[in-house]
């Protein structure tokens, strides 16, 4: 699946106003441009044993260095697979003047880890500044496999897991990191863990919590097997708590067109209440909504037909959207077929109906 990458100004900050982020996303749609950006870098499955590293980018155009990797920071262990990346702080702390968006958050998927990394010393050159041990949260939380990480409003980091410490998705759940990341404990009530965990988004002023499902470490960690699907190993499902309370409210059954709900973004607008989650094996973007009655529902918004091939594990290839973006001013989808090899651009101004508007082809997976 996509790895994180992070973009920000070279002061450090998105902005200068009180504390970090944007009052609103077309605040910062108007906002300086960033110059550089962080990258994972991971050696899984390569064969060298080499520690991960974080890698910065400068994509300052007026730059010498535009375009180049100007600093590595690897990380002080092997085998960690780092994955998708998050803030300490964000828009969610805008009015509060003592935040900042300084440490990029890095959870390590195989081996439980998360690392803080300090890009406010030196935005070029990041360094790193605390490691959570798999042990810490284990023995506080039961929780293992860390996978995705958001800042909240509180001054907390909330990091979804994907399972207990023997890879059963059963043990999954999602964990709070205090300020000096500490652990807190597990997010959700007790007993209102997901079926299967991956990524998750809130929208607060919908007391409103939605997480995706992948599948279960003891499963994803030997390679896909597509029969681990029928053996019900992976999910298909969206999970809607109640913000910020950790109650499990409801479970949305996406059935065969939903396998392997990934991804998920509500719009960036904080009074709309629909988002879309992009299904990975049936390559569906799945659009979800709140229904009069005030529970939630779904529908397929955006179909990937297969290709048909030769001399693959199966007579038509599935798209496998993985990673997709919604523009700030809420027109524009964008998302990856990571077999097929296009990027696509979706018009979204009507979300039950996107129209696609542009295509990149023959980027190669």
């Amino acid at each position: 699946m996509a790895t994180g990458t992070e973009v920000v100004s070279d002061n450090g900050h998105g902005c200068c106003k009180k504390g970090p982020g944007y009052a609103t996303p077309l605040e910062a749609m108007s906002g300086p441009r960033e110059s550089l950006i962080y990258v994972t870098c991971v050696y899984s499955g390569t064969g060298i044993e080499k520690p991960d590293y974080l890698a910065t980018v400068d994509i300052d155009p007026n730059s010498p260095t535009y375009s180049k990797v100007i600093h590595r920071l690897p990380m002080p262990n092997i085998g960690d697979e780092l994955h998708h990346t998050g803030w300490n702080s964000c828009s969610s702390c805008h009015g509060d003047p003592s935040a900042a968006r300084r440490y990029l958050i890095l959870p390590s998927l195989i081996s439980g880890r998360i690392y803080a990394i300090d890009t406010l010393k030196d935005p070029r050159a990041p360094s790193l500044h605390k490691v959570v041990e798999p042990a810490d949260i284990i023995n506080k939380t039961g929780l293992a496999y860390p996978h995705t990480s958001h800042c909240l409003a509180s001054g907390d980091v909330m990091v979804s897991c994907l399972g207990d410490k023997d890879g059963n998705a059963k043990g999954n759940g999602f964990l709070l990191l205090d300020s000096e990341f500490n652990v807190k404990g597990r997010w959700e009530k007790p007993g209102h863990s997901p079926m299967f965990g991956y990524d998750f988004w809130y929208q607060p002023r919908h007391n409103i919590m939605i997480s995706s499902s992948w599948g279960a470490p003891a499963a994803f960690t030997k390679g896909f097997n597509l029969q681990h699907v029928s053996d019900g190993l992976y999910g298909r499902h969206l999970n809607v708590y109640s913000w910020p309370n950790g109650e499990l409210k409801q479970t949305l059954d996406l059935g065969d067109t939903g396998l392997l709900p990934l991804e998920i973004r509500f719009l960036h607008n904080p009074s709309k209440d629909t988002g879309f989650v992009g299904c990975a094996l049936t390559s569906n973007m799945v659009r979800f909504f709140k229904t009069p009655d005030g529970s939630w529902s779904h529908e397929v918004a955006i179909s990937v037909k297969p290709l048909k091939v030769q001399n693959w594990i199966l007579p038509e290839m599935p798209g496998l959207v993985t990673d997709f973006l919604i523009s700030l001013d809420d027109r524009f989808l964008y998302f990856v077929n990571w077999l097929h090899g296009d990027v696509r651009q979706y018009s979204i101004e009507d979300p039950k109906n996107p129209v696609l508007k542009g295509q990149v082809l023959g980027l190669g997976g």
